[in-house]
This record gives structure tokens, C-alpha cells and sequence, in this order.
């Protein structure tokens, strides 16, 4: 979807959030759809149920559509919608529990990190076995550790917006992200790591 001729050619998150916030009908319609594919993908980490992710984020755009004029007005867009879809889908899943479903928060192996890496990498059958060997060391790092190495690698967001996504110091989000490549480059050269870090697609 392109951005509505009434902003100018200035396709920058920051306006067409304030046009929401004045509840631009076409400004909410194009943040929903520029922004869908990157909340699912985070979505499918905590759960596989794809309509439940699809429902999750059509609750949170219309809680957002009903309090727009009390969200904040200098939200950096993504990761504000990505801490607000980790939010909710954190207390849908919670609810569950009470009839039995296992809480989020009690999974630790409840952030699925998946990738595939470009053919044109994987051409050689070496650098597919080393993939797939990287793969299982990243799926077997605890789930916070996973959670930000996708943010910062997969979503290539900063520190401070991981902080406010995951809710937690950027501090330690320095912490889990420095134990996480440590793990790993226990196995891996750094810059083998370092090359498959950067070519990682979902």
C-alpha cells in the first residue's frame, strides 16, 4: 500500500503516527498494513497458531484506533506496536492457563527462532550443514537470549528499543546479548558468526 498523497511523499513512521493520533482513517489504515507482516513474524515466535496471532493483532490496532488520543505522541512506531503485541499476547496466553494452558512467561523455550539464509549462500552443501548447526545452537539459547538476538539481528533494532519492547533495561539487554554471542562463539569462529548474523532472513 502506498502512503496516502496527502502526506507529501514524506513516508516517515513519525507522521503518519500523528495523523493516527488525529484519527486519520487512511494514516491507521496504512500503519496497519506497512506494519502487519513485522508483527506477525514476532507474533509466530510465541505461538504457532496463526489466527490466533492475526487476532491478536487486529485487538491491538483496535484498542489502539479506541485510545489513540491517549497514546503517546512521540512513540517510535515498531517498536512501540511490537511491545504492545508482546503485551497482549502475553496476558491472552496467560489466560489460557487458568484452563490449563501453560503461561508464556513459564515456557522457556516459548520463543521460536527460525531462519533461512539465501540460496545463493546455502549453494555448497558444507555451508548448508554449518547453517543448520547454527540454527540449533541459536534454538537452544534460552528464550530471552533468543528474543534478543531476533530484535537485534532479525529486526535490527537498537538497544533502547529492544529495552522497551522486552520491558527490561537496556542494560541488560546488553547482557543477554553479549551471553548469547559468547554461547555461540564458543562453537563458531567470530566471523563465521558474524557473516551468518548479517545474512539472516526470515
Amino acid at each position: 500500500m502506498k502512503l496516502p498523497s496527502h502526506f507529501s511523499g514524506a513516508s516517515d513512521d513519525k507522521l503518519v503516527w500523528q495523523k493516527f493520533l488525529t484519527g486519520d482513517v487512511e494514516a491507521f489504515e496504512y500503519l496497519m498494513s506497512s506494519q502487519f507482516r513485522a508483527l506477525f513474524q514476532y507474533g509466530s515466535k510465541f505461538s504457532k497458531d496463526k489466527e490466533f496471532i492475526k487476532d491478536s493483532i487486529q485487538d491491538l490496532f483496535l484498542v489502539l484506533w479506541e485510545k489513540r488520543e491517549n497514546l503517546r505522541s512521540d512513540a517510535t512506531v515498531k517498536p512501540y506496536l511490537m511491545a504492545s503485541l508482546r503485551r497482549l499476547m502475553h496476558r491472552n496466553i496467560a489466560a489460557k492457563s487458568w484452563v490449563g494452558s501453560e503461561s508464556l512467561e513459564e515456557k522457556e523455550g516459548s520463543f521460536v527462532l527460525e531462519f533461512s539464509v539465501e540460496q545463493e549462500y546455502i549453494d555448497q552443501e558444507s555451508t548448508l550443514v554449518r547453517t543448520r548447526q547454527l540454527e540449533k545452537l541459536l534454538k537452544e539459547l534460552p528464550r530471552r537470549q533468543k528474543e534478543v538476538v531476533y530484535l537485534k539481528y532479525f529486526q535490527e533494532l537498537n538497544r533502547e528499543q529492544i529495552s522497551e519492547i522486552m520491558a527490561i533495561s537496556p542494560q541488560t539487554v546488553s547482557n543477554l546479548l553479549q551471553i548469547a554471542i559468547g554461547q555461540l562463539k564458543k562453537h563458531w569462529k567470530a566471523e563465521f558468526l558474524t557473516f551468518f548474523l548479517i545474512h539472516l532472513f526470515m
